[in-house]
């Protein structure tokens, strides 16, 4: 990755790893990049962060305990 400043360019190297996917996978992240405009490796981000909202909306509508009802509704007074 570059970024440049003016007339300087400064050049910051990100530490990557490998993930053994099919290549029914890699073709589809690869479709998705390209309908992105971004890369393979960003439209895995991407997918990651989707995959994590989705289990924490999962979680926010599961029914409250009834202590955590309870706690919620104490009088704070």
């Amino acid at each position: 990755m570059a970024y440049t400043a003016g007339t300087t360019c400064v050049l910051i190297r990100m530490h990557s790893t490998s993930v053994r996917i099919d290549s029914a996978t890699h073709d589809e992240l690869k479709r998705l990049a390209t309908e992105l405009n971004t890369s393979v490796g960003n439209t895995v981000t991407l997918a990651v962060r989707a995959l994590r909202q989705d289990r924490v909306g999962q979680d926010l509508s599961t029914p409250l305990r009834d202590d955590e009802a309870a706690w919620l509704d104490a009088d704070l007074g």
